[in-house]
């Protein structure tokens, strides 16, 4: 007896479907039947993965798809609620090619056009796009089980006939399903009926959500992830009967025993359905030569005229570029650099900041000559087999970085040469984690969220860890598996449903280009506006699509905006003419002055930088390379050689040409390619080869390119060490050396790209610190924190800041002799338009005198009563000699005449014969502003702070910043910039029990399921915000505190969740006026440099994991002063030499503890 399933929801039908696809085609196999189909709910998903996995268990894949179709009578661009809001079933399954592309037209559409509520198709696209395609008649929310439900048993088969005249007579089926459900036997019966009556073949299927009976209860939790509901929830969606399972062939003959046709026909229609997809076949758009020329030769001609700008006096270079378009012509790729070297061109012509390039397409001459990259590879030893392998055919692989604020452009201009319906975004999915799923999962099952949230942080925090895993290495978490059964259903459970994706969003940088609609290779979907592929990144290459990255990078927008600053009084500069080796920019790094230098703000870069002191680009090169987890370890070793040239050792003198430029450290996977080739005979493509190999630690190849490099490989022209004169042990030891960096090095031409936007960036603070700053401020005018660090910056630069001003200001930060000016972009509900009409009437009329000439000239903007208000309080009208409070009492007042002054004055103008006369409007009546106190500072910096989100004329903290430094509180923006660090925290891990201090911005409290009161309270310190969780003990204890604008001393545990912004666990919070006085510790003054000193510290233990910490620091700050650590519990003391950096004062204390921390004279 032949059996397929034919209707099966996998996890790409999102938060319902729960087949996995990586363990479908193996039980499918284990229950003797051959073929099986994808049926998920709307959407194509999981066609590629589901088509592979199949493939790998020789079960025959069947693609296909449960649709949305519109009520009869209703087309999909109707959506009227009470008509529309429901759709009916469909499954479409493809027979062929022809057939899979009428359903990805038809799913795209669904999206594009159909969407309401669900992705929707209707008759019409139904009858166009019918062959190739089998249609089953689907589940209870069918149109004919619908309609057989309701008593309209002829208007169901008037439906059926319908869809056998559609799809043809061969190609409609009527399902049978019987779940258990009671209403299912009452359609069963109609469908019997209209099977007899009218001939249309019957199909059994089981719609399958789960593999196995026993997954239903997982099935169950994932249904309320999807909806938000509790197991004890009685009134929630749910599958019940706990049969929608993957049920064997014996159970589903069994199920319609008296029906065996309709147990073939399954059969049947699998044998029918024979789509193939073809992998490895590269279909990209056709570039418009000029007339005349054909790709190749358009190509050599471009790239020969950048050649002449590039190598005007290197002829010998010219053999490199030849190779290259040889390698690119032979491999098919011609198309693709004009394509991508055509809009690069477009923005740079469009004055749309490029970046120098990213990614190993830097090594390519050829990008160069074409403009795509600004980064010579000569000069910094790159390698085009890193970008385009002759020994790996495969798509080269172009990212580009544009300005964020103009990406966009660029994308259109694709979109407008090659045709909308030829450009899309790509998908991507969120999956549930390890730890997100156990906190879905313990909310679902109602365990209370302290439980669950301590069972969550067992789970080491490291990128894609598993479950499984997670049970291995954390014995907490294993203990409360094996402590009580609750917490054992809830992490069985939460490993069932791991990994699977629990929503679709869209690809940050990701655009396709293709040669016909995109739609006729791949079906699309819709996330909010942007039209994306269904199918990830990854998928697309394999199909042979054309992929590609552009990439928004907010630095080279302020690297623009700071030349063009600089442009209005320096007409000549240009940022490509700034010198390459400025002593200046690298003493200011080396100072540790990195914030808003792009890739060095972080707190560890500064430190880094601090130990390195860098000197050229090569320097900024190794650091971006080295700071990531793994090679960090590498970090000391590097700074020492550097400064201590003579304890660099090499395994072998040939290696010192690769490696002298990192000092004797394997740093870049060019130098591990250059070692295989120089050292023992390698190609550059058979190098590149061995060190993808190794990084993905292929054991096999590893073994057999470990005997080629030590003795050759005759067959393909390797030599191997030995022969070229270095002995065996060496050869070994050399290899063994690649395997263990090889993991980790890093692409250098990405680096070397990224290294010249970071000097560049650099030298701009360092040389044009105000032009630089502005830009800085206006880049991150969203995020407030970001704002408060760099108004501190500016501050330590000696820069004022001064307030938005309706006479001064512009839209964005602007310098003015006196300092940095606020743009009026910084005021909430003052719109762009308006601001633009205020600078152009600026422009044409002269400053204005008084808050009423401003509402007269600016009436029949966009002026409101909201607007000025905020203009008012944010001080934009100090400069006309006026008060705030004065303004504030008569505003409404003012506008309010203005208003009624224009409404009289145009009445008057109209004669008896409704024309106007010519006389001048007049001005409204001058409304004294009366004599009022200005508001106090407090009050000013309250109404700055809720006008702009910033405290402008100052701090509330500014009174207590000693209280706060002697009571031991700790900035915000160092919490939130360690554990943000891309490499994971270093100095604040999670329970970590803090201090800080800081003026509390918002307070709400809610009730918690045990009828208990707790508060989320937000508090911000002149660097930054973080919020507090308090709880009933502190809520009780300091209640009465935490209310805004009170300075707070706060104590509590850091608290860190997947992804999200650390919070603190409040245990204590006291008003600072209470806690200890300034003049219990002196705030320390004076020179960064703590000469003639030495430095005591207590430390908790030789063992404990904070010394390697300390050791890393240590290393960063090397110099002549002396160090003793003395260990808590044995009392032994150490002795070690440091720079006694106050950097490294305050990161020792912010470690230990101020009182572990003891500087002795």
């Amino acid at each position: 007896m032949s059996f397929a399933h034919l209707h099966v929801h996998t996890e790409y039908s999102l938060l319902d479907g729960a087949c996995r696809i990586s363990e479908l085609p193996k039980l499918v196999k284990s229950m003797g039947q051959t073929a099986v189909a994808i049926t998920d709910h709307g959407v194509m998903y999981g066609a590629i993965d589901f088509y592979r996995a199949c493939k790998a268990e020789g079960v025959k894949p069947i693609i296909g798809c449960e649709v949305y179709v519109t009520p009869e009578g209703r087309t999909r661009f109707d959506k009227m609620h009470e008509f529309d809001a429901e759709s009916r079933h469909l499954v479409l399954l493809c027979e062929n090619e022809e057939g899979y592309r009428n359903l990805s037209f038809m799913v795209s559409a669904a999206f594009t056009e159909g969407f309401y509520i669900k992705p929707r198709i209707d008759l019409e696209l139904l009858r166009a796009h019918s062959k190739g395609l089998i249609a089953l008649s689907a589940c209870l929310a069918g149109e004919i089980p619908r309609r057989l439900r309701g008593g309209d048993y002829e208007g169901a088969k008037r439906y059926a006939l319908q869809m056998k005249e559609l799809f043809g007579a061969d190609n409609f089926f009527l399902e049978l399903q019987d779940h258990g459900i009671r209403e299912q036997a009452a359609v069963n019966a109609g469908i019997l009926r209209i099977h007899d009556e009218t001939g249309i073949p019957l199909v059994v299927t089981n719609d399958a959500h789960y593999l196995r009976k026993e997954d239903a209860y997982s099935h169950d939790v994932l249904l309320c992830i999807q909806t938000g509901k509790t197991l004890n929830d009685t009134n929630r969606m749910k599958y019940e009967p706990q049969n929608f399972y993957l049920r064997s062939t014996e159970e589903m003959a069994a199920l319609f025993p008296t029906h065996p046709e309709a147990i073939e026909n399954t059969g049947r229609i699998a044998e029918r359905c024979n789509l193939e997809f073809t992998f490895g076949k590269y279909h990209l758009p056709e570039f418009q030569l000029p007339e005349g020329y054909d790709s190749a030769a358009y190509l050599r001609e471009l790239c020969g005229k950048g050649f002449a700008e590039r190598y005007p006096d290197r002829p010998e270079c010219r053999q490199q570029l030849e190779y290259e378009l040889d390698m690119i012509e032979k491999m098919g790729f011609t198309d693709y650099f004009l394509i991508v070297s055509d809009f690069v061109n477009y923005a740079k012509h469009a004055g749309i900041p490029v970046g120098p390039g990213r990614g190993s397409a830097a090594g390519s001459m050829v990008s160069y000559c074409l403009n795509i990259t600004e980064i010579d590879p000569l000069q910094y030893n790159l390698y085009f087999e890193r970008f385009l392998n002759p020994e790996r055919v495969s798509m080269p692989d172009i990212d580009m970085d544009f300005g964020d604020t103009r990406r966009g452009e660029v994308v259109d201009y694709v979109r407008r040469k090659y045709g909308d319906d030829h450009v899309a975004q790509i998908v991507t999915f969120g999956t549930m984690a390890a730890r997100g799923v156990i906190r879905d999962v313990g909310r679902v099952m109602n365990i209370p969220y302290a439980e669950v949230d301590q069972i969550a942080k067992q789970v080491p925090n490291t990128l894609h860890i598993t479950l499984k895993d997670a049970l291995r290495l954390s014995k907490p978490l294993r203990e409360f598996y094996e402590s009580e059964p609750r917490y054992k259903t809830l992490i069985d459970t939460a490993q069932a449903l791991e990994g699977m994706p629990r929503h679709a969003s869209t690809h940050a940088a990701g655009v396709v280009i293709t040669r016909r609609p995109v739609y006729e290779y791949v079906p699309l979907a819709k996330n909010d506006e942007a039209v994306v592929c269904q199918y990830v990144m990854t998928t697309l290459e394999e199909l042979g699509l054309l992929k590609m990255d552009f990439l928004g990078l907010r630095n080279l927008t302020v690297l623009d905006d700071a030349v063009k600053m600089l442009q209005k009084h320096q007409p000549e500069f240009r940022l490509e003419e700034i010198p390459e080796e400025d002593p200046e920019t690298y003493e200011m790094l080396s100072r540790g002055q990195t914030s808003g230098v792009f890739q060095m703000e972080s707190t560890g870069m500064t430190g880094v930088c601090i130990g390195l002191k860098p000197q050229n680009i090569e320097d900024i090169t190794a650091i971006i390379a080295l700071y990531r987890p793994g090679p960090m370890e590498s970090i000391p070793r590097f700074i020492e050689c550097k400064h201590h040239p003579e304890n660099i050792t090499y395994l072998h003198p040939s290696l010192q040409p690769i490696l002298s430029n990192t000092y004797g450290c394997i740093v870049y996977q060019e130098q591990v390619i250059e070692i295989f080739r120089k050292l023992a005979g390698y190609s550059l493509g058979q190098a590149d080869m061995v060190r993808r190999a190794i990084s993905k630690k292929k054991a096999a190849q590893i073994q057999r390119e470990k005997e080629a490099f030590l003795h050759g490989d005759a067959e393909r022209g390797i030599c191997g060490c030995v022969n070229n004169g270095i002995p065996e042990q060496t050869a070994q030891d050399i290899y063994q050396q690649i395997y263990d960096f090889a993991n980790y090095a890093f692409n250098k031409a990405h680096a070397v790209s990224y290294a010249v936007v970071a000097y560049q960036t650099a030298y701009f603070k360092c040389h044009y610190t105000k032009e630089y700053m502005a830009a800085l401020l206006t880049s991150v005018l969203d995020n407030s924190d970001k704002i408060a660090e760099y108004i501190n910056e500016c501050r330590d630069c000696g820069i004022r800041l001064l307030p938005p001003d309706i006479n001064y200001s512009d839209d964005t930060f602007t310098v003015e002799d006196g300092g940095i000016r606020f743009g009026l972009v910084a005021i909430k509900n003052i719109g762009r338009g308006f601001i633009r009409a205020v600078m152009n009437e600026r422009r044409e009329h002269g400053r204005f005198a008084s808050m009423q000439s401003f509402c007269e000239r600016m009436y029949g903007t966009e002026i409101n009563k909201r607007a000025l208000e905020n203009l008012i309080l944010s001080g934009a009208f100090d400069s006309t000699g006026a008060r705030r409070s004065q303004l504030h009492a008569v505003y409404e007042r003012v506008l309010g005449g203005v208003v009624e002054s224009r409404r009289q004055n145009l009445e008057g103008q109209i004669d008896f014969f409704g024309g106007f006369s010519g006389e001048a409007t007049p001005v409204s009546a001058e409304i004294p502003l009366p004599n009022l106190e200005e508001f106090s500072p407090e009050e000013r910096m309250r109404q700055e702070k809720e006008t702009t989100g910033l405290y402008l004329s100052g701090h509330p903290m500014d009174a207590y910043h000693e209280r706060a430094k002697a009571a031991g509180a700790v900035p915000i923006l160092s919490i939130l910039e360690d554990c943000g660090d891309e490499n994971g925290p270093v100095r604040y891990g999670d329970g970590q029990y803090v201090t800080v201090a800081g003026v509390v911005t918002s307070s709400k409290t809610k009730t918690t399921k045990n009828n208990t009161l707790m508060a989320y309270v937000m508090v911000e310190d002149s660097s930054a915000s973080i919020e507090l969780l308090c709880f009933s003990k502190v809520l009780s204890a300091s209640g009465s505190y935490l209310s805004e604008g009170n300075a707070l001393l706060l104590r509590g545990r850091i608290s860190l969740r997947d992804e999200k912004t650390p919070q603190i666990m409040c245990d204590e919070a006291l008003p600072l006026d209470s806690t200890i006085s300034a003049a219990a510790k002196p705030a320390r003054q004076g020179p960064k440099v703590l000469e003639g000193r030495r430095l005591v510290v207590k430390c908790p233990s030789i063992e404990d994991p904070v010394m390697r910490h300390i050791q890393l620091v240590l290393e960063m700050f090397p110099g002549p002063s002396q160090l003793i650590m003395v260990m808590a519990d044995t009392g032994k003391r150490y002795g070690a030499k440091c720079l006694l950096h106050r950097a490294l004062v305050e990161e020792l204390e912010e470690t230990l503890g101020k009182e572990c921390v003891v500087l002795q004279q």
